[in-house]
């Protein structure tokens, strides 16, 4: 008798997604609604979770995206993961994308605070992912627009501690290394790294799938006593997570200045990232090939098309974003568009993930 032959994967379509802005706790919105062309901005909606599997901290659905049609898009991935996500990326992680994006616009500063990585997430919070995380900067305002990474200095646990039960923000904030911004640049935020995003600065985020946050400065963002904010599990065990080493100059290797590229494929990021995730600006002054894969895509500039081998074509513009299932196939973006594609990792990079 002859072996049963595996079905191929479904050649799925790629899908334009709407905003997905679930309440946060800091304020913004302006920059996504303008971006969008929408008419109104949410005031605490700062954040549009794009082609998300991922929900709010303890919350059961808040923060997953949403096909046309209903279908949750966690759910749509899980039911057919190798036209999703790629038959050699399914055997690793089934129906998870690896990949959370965000538009992300500061309409003030963001508390100084730190993401667990995937040893410290397995072991005290049940997940395969941590949460690394990087930001393509897209838009400023203000006079200085700035964001904040790692101490500048070794900082010993008892100084961290105090500094949290207190909550002397200023002492945090002047910690960090001050990182001037621009459109075009790249920050690379790898777990445990203290950080806070300036006010005004509007950024594409790619992240690991999760919304693991331990907010070291919480005063004006949570309620005394929230334990979401040391992720319900205590302040002593949540800021084991934070690096405390003094980074100094050294922060300078996080960031990637990429304003004046204009090649028609810009990569965003340097080799560090490449276990947690991918992007590339793509400049479709003349129409720009792109090899299969799952992809989530942000349209900064034009009005074009997309076109997919499998998939047919979809019309792409200024503020649209898009999830691209790996079974469309090769793909063409043109008609002026700029637009930030952001990948999981590739698959030889996931089981070491």
């Amino acid at each position: 008798m002859k072996p049963a032959r595996r079905a191929e994967p479904s050649a799925l379509k790629p899908v334009t997604l709407a905003a997905n802005q679930p309440d946060r706790f800091y304020r913004g919105g302006a920059a996504i609604a303008e971006l969008r062309g929408a008419e109104d901005a949410a005031e605490w909606g700062p954040e549009d979770w794009v082609a998300s599997i991922t929900t709010l901290f303890a919350q059961p659905r808040a923060g997953l995206s949403s096909l046309p049609d209903g279908t949750l898009l966690r759910d749509a991935v899980s039911a057919d993961p190798a036209s999703w996500v790629g038959d050699e990326h399914a055997k690793v992680l089934g129906g998870d994308t690896a990949l959370l994006v965000k538009l992300l616009d500061a309409g003030q500063r963001l508390p100084v605070h730190v993401h667990p990585s995937n040893s410290f997430a397995r072991s005290h919070l049940g997940c395969r992912h941590g949460k690394t995380e990087a930001w393509v900067i897209v838009g400023t305002s203000g006079p200085n627009p700035t964001v904040y990474a790692g101490f500048r200095d070794d900082v010993d646990a008892a100084t961290v501690e105090n500094w949290v039960s207190t909550q002397d923000s200023d002492a945090m904030l002047a910690a960090l290394n001050p990182i001037p911004v621009k459109p075009g640049d790249t920050v690379f935020v790898p777990a445990g790294l203290p950080h806070a995003i300036g006010e005004g600065v509007f950024i594409v985020e790619l992240q690991q799938p999760t919304d693991f946050s331990v907010l070291l400065e919480w005063t004006g963002f949570a309620e005394p006593g929230d334990p979401s904010a040391h992720l319900a599990i205590g302040w002593e065990t949540a800021l084991t997570c934070v690096d405390r080493d003094g980074w100094g100059t050294r922060v300078e290797d996080l960031v990637l200045r990429t304003a004046d590229q204009r090649s028609p494929v810009v990569p965003l990021f340097t080799e560090q990232a490449s276990a947690f995730f991918r992007a590339d600006r793509i400049h479709a002054d003349s129409a720009v090939d792109l090899d299969p894969g799952f992809s989530v895509l942000v349209a900064l500039e034009g009005n074009g098309t997309l076109r997919t081998e499998h998939g047919g074509t979809v019309p792409v513009r200024r503020g649209d974003t898009l999830v691209v299932p790996h079974s469309a196939g090769s793909s063409q973006v043109d008609g002026g568009l700029v637009v930030v594609r952001c990948r999981p990792p590739a698959p030889e990079h996931v089981e070491a993930n």
